[in-house]
């Protein structure tokens, strides 16, 4: 692992940023002949898939909101408010609800949005997302009755019907042409037609690299303002164009000087640097809102070995993790030994008996005890996002630590996405762990949570399956007054930390940079482009 400083920072990193900090410090910035109409974006995560309901990672979630909409929104107090849709009855059973789309909406090949587009969304969004499959479970039928309207007819009452509707985080139901919903879900669109505030430029694409987006001139905003995903998405840029800059030292150097707008996301350990860059703004989001998350591969050796998971989970210690990658700031991390995100209604600190951070000799032992029997044992990391590379450092010389035959492989994101598709064995492609953190408010309840849920071969990648959890999660659904659910999120998290899905490695903000004349950078686990203008 790369030597670091008292707090942490890796020195290399730190002694560059420090000396660009300097030089651009010294010198004024560079004159830009730039178009003011164009808002230039920094990700240093190359978008490689196109489509958002196939995969949950967060550079693909990104372009879904740049280009899509959804049926409903969630506004600053975390509610369900109606965006595509222009109202809905629900019967006097509860088993028949009736949606009416508001006027004016087209897709950007220039159809206009119909009933029936929104119905094979939906049918193809449930098919994928943890909170849909329950839906789908007690769907009877999905009809189109006339161009406006939808209906969706239900077996029994489903109470929480928008709440799985506006759902944020991982996986939304994005609204496309009917055309494209009727694909199979498991197979990756390469097609981005939505209806929302910019439409995807596909000769503008360069996966991985460049991505560029033009306003959608026959949008129409709704009249309220925005927060969130929800209200007016209005679209204050002619173009968006993203930019994929993983160097830390090159995105600073790039916002300085005025030739980018905004950087989707300045690594903790430089945001002080960042904040004294000429011209510069950092910006806090969502305070310990994301959720680090360690994921075992269930289905393979050596994590289908439940003893081998909680000898593992019984040795992390988390603060060894917050501190590799964002130092001693307790501002900016927290620990939390909870299989739920701290903070969230409900939701307490169980962890102290699973989690007791045994001395690496007692968890040496464990791990012999377990029956681990030398597998080869493939730890994966997205090195584009820094925190969550670091994440996979941590984890890596943990493991060799225990005794383990580690093979560790740091990756970008889209490499990473891709291999976790794959179910075989470690000599065959596989893998064994990889690393990726959650938003609190994907996580808000455990019909959202994907990486709780135990729905096996359907669920999220890892593939947990665990009846208990999916019929307390059913007990959730099926309740109408969620307030109070103490007692039944204690139990999920009993049963989680005996036959552990993950390793939960701690809660930390992040922090955004935006030209000092960039306003209107909304809340969210987002990057949403729409309210963004430059004054």
């Amino acid at each position: 692992m790369q030597r670091k400083t008292a707090t942490g920072v890796p020195l290399s990193r730190r002694g560059l940023m420090a000396g660009a900090v300097t030089a651009a410090a010294t010198r004024p910035a560079r004159a830009q002949a730039r178009d003011p109409r164009e808002l230039r974006f920094i990700t240093a995560v190359g978008l490689t898939v196109l489509d958002p309901v196939w995969t949950a990672s967060l550079v693909t979630l990104n372009h879904g909101y740049t280009v899509y909409d959804t049926l409903y929104g969630i506004g600053q107090d975390l509610q369900p408010r109606p965006q595509m849709v222009a109202g809905h009855s629900v019967s006097d059973d509860g088993r028949s609800w009736t949606f009416t789309l508001r006027e004016g909406l087209w897709f950007h090949d220039g159809t206009p949005v119909l009933g029936r587009d929104a119905a094979a969304s939906l049918q193809r969004w449930w098919k994928r997302d943890s909170f849909g499959q329950l839906v789908a479970a007690v769907a009877d039928a999905v009809e189109a009755p006339d161009d406006r309207t939808f209906r969706l007819k239900l077996k029994k009452p489903f109470p929480h019907l928008l709440a799985a509707l506006s759902r944020v985080g991982a996986l939304p139901c994005f609204v496309m042409p009917a055309r494209l919903a009727a694909a199979d879900a498991y197979t990756q669109l390469k097609e981005a037609v939505g209806s929302g505030p910019y439409r995807f430029l596909a000769d503008e694409f360069s996966p991985g690299s460049h991505v560029g987006y033009a306003r959608f001139d026959r949008y129409q905003p709704r009249p309220e303002p925005a927060e969130r995903t929800a209200g007016g998405k209005i679209a204050h840029f002619e173009r968006v164009t993203w930019h994929t800059i993983a160097d830390a030292t090159t995105a600073a150097a790039a916002m300085q000087t005025g030739e980018m707008d905004w950087w989707e996301q300045v690594p903790a350990d430089l945001q002080d640097m960042v904040a004294k860059l000429r011209g510069v703004a950092v910006q806090s989001k969502d305070p310990y809102n994301w959720y680090g998350i360690a994921r075992f591969n269930l289905l393979q050796p050596p994590f289908n070995n439940r003893k081998l998971r909680r000898a593992v989970l019984a040795a992390v210690s988390q603060d060894d993790y917050m501190r590799a990658a964002f130092g001693d700031d307790r501002s900016i991390w927290q620990g939390c030994r909870a299989m739920m995100p701290c903070g969230v209604p409900d939701v307490a600190e169980l962890g102290q008996a699973a989690m007791p951070q045994l001395p690496i000799a007692a968890a040496r032992q464990a791990v012999a005890e377990s029956g681990y029997n030398g597998e080869r044992t493939v730890v994966l990391a997205p090195i584009d996002y820094p925190q969550l590379g670091t994440f996979g450092q941590v984890t890596a010389d943990l493991l060799q630590r225990l005794g383990m035959n580690v093979d560790f492989q740091p990756m970008d994101s889209g490499t990473m996405i891709a291999r976790t598709a794959s179910r075989e064995p470690v000599e065959k492609g596989g893998w064994s762990m990889l690393h990726t953190s959650g938003s609190k408010l994907s996580m808000l309840n455990p019909a959202l949570n994907s990486y709780i849920r135990g729905q096996g071969a359907k669920g999220w990648t890892g593939w947990y399956a665990n009846p208990e959890i999916e019929r307390l999660a059913q007990q959730w659904i099926d309740n109408d007054d969620p307030a109070g659910q103490r007692g039944l999120y204690d139990r999920m998290q009993q049963i989680l930390f005996d036959d552990p899905p993950f390793l939960p490695l701690g809660q930390y903000g992040v922090s955004t940079a935006r030209r000092a004349n960039i306003t209107g950078i909304l809340d969210g686990s987002g990057s949403y482009p729409w309210n963004v203008r430059r004054m």
